[in-house]
């Protein structure tokens, strides 16, 4: 029984019953009401969300400009890729999409001969993309980067100008304002179809004879790359309108989200090893297994062949429980098993 109950007030937890609490409780009843406090917490008011659309971002393609930008950077540095980074960050900061780690995608992208000519090419990115399990893969290309020169005359009456900005009868003035456009396309993986295009373009608001400042420590250009994320980069006047840029592309980016399919993962694979309750799959995110899936594990009994082919047709599949997946890479995945009889090598998993 509770004693020492002042005043008794009514809360309401979404999901729950109404529930009755008092200032002053017990101390057999703090448990209680500190497990009630957590469930409000962690419970959202609407219920449990639906999962996001998996997206993967390619590097973008920066042939356009790539005369430009060795010109600035005194070498060739892979801008594409730096532009990318920046996107992956703006993208997962909004939270509308859940966004392939960029070393996964490299990683296939290796695997799969992709060359930085294919970086544009809808087709081609379509193919990672399916092979990641995506429900749209992002490519894009740089069209401007670099410069935006004007040239004034304070003062004089030179003919056509052309004294006046030799400082003839007048003052010349050049401003330099960094000028940067993207253009992003969101692609269906299934069909190569591009479901969104996003343009993106950023002006510094500062004018300046330098693109880049004196400061070099936020680029690795011997290396081909460059970290635009960094602050010291931000605050140049081409960091400026990086940033913009890519900012306004992504915003676009997300108002598409709904445009995307819902693509179904059909995972079939086998337990490669056993150690107690962690099982090691044969299938890992290239057919689209990612950390959390659930799998169901199967004991096969007898298989049934066209008698013509050799093909199977069916199989007698007795369930054994499911796995939890914690770890998992292109070829090979990790999990945790819970279930009714122990699995054993060669049991097939199934999404």
């Amino acid at each position: 029984m509770v004693t020492n109950l002042k005043r008794r007030t009514e809360i309401q937890i979404p999901g729950f019953s109404r529930v009755q609490y008092s200032e002053e409780y017990t101390r057999t009843m703090r448990p209680l009401f500190t497990l009630t406090a957590l469930l409000a917490t962690l419970l959202p008011a609407s219920g449990f969300g639906q999962a996001k659309k998996r997206i993967a971002i390619m590097d973008f393609d920066y042939a356009t400009v790539q005369s430009v930008s060795a010109g600035i950077f005194g070498t060739n540095v892979d801008v594409g890729k730096g532009i990318a980074d920046l996107m992956v960050d703006r993208l997962v900061n909004s939270g509308v999409y859940s966004v392939i780690e960029r070393k996964a995608l490299g990683k296939l992208i290796a695997e799969q001969n992709f060359s930085n000519s294919d970086r544009a090419d809808p087709s081609s990115a379509a193919r990672i993309g399916k092979l990641l399990g995506v429900n749209a893969i992002v490519v894009g290309s740089i069209t401007q980067f670099g410069r935006d020169d004007k040239h004034t005359n304070i003062g004089g009456s030179a003919i056509g100008g052309i004294t006046g900005r030799y400082g003839v009868g007048g003052v010349g003035k050049k401003e330099s304002k960094a000028v940067v456009q993207i253009s992003a396309r969101m692609v269906n993986v299934e069909t190569g179809e591009i479901l969104a295009v996003a343009q993106g373009r950023g002006e510094s608001e500062r004018s300046g004879t330098s693109l880049v400042g004196s400061g070099g420590n936020w680029h690795d250009a011997g290396g081909g790359g460059i970290d635009m994320g960094s602050s010291n980069f931000a605050n140049t006047i081409l960091g400026e309108a990086v940033n913009k840029a890519v900012t306004q592309a992504a915003a676009l980016l997300d108002e598409s989200a709904a445009k995307l399919p819902t693509v179904v993962i059909k995972v079939d694979g086998m337990v490669a090893d056993v150690n107690g309750s962690t099982l090691v799959l044969n299938v890992g995110t290239s057919v689209g297994v990612q950390v959390g899936d659930h799998l169901q594990v199967l004991r096969t009994g007898r298989e049934i062949k066209d008698p013509a082919t050799g093909k199977v047709l069916r199989r007698t599949d007795t369930p054994l429980g499911d796995v939890v997946i914690t770890e998992a890479e292109s070829g090979s995945s990790v999990g945790t098993f819970t279930g009714s009889a122990a699995p054993k090598v060669g049991d097939h998993v199934k999404k």
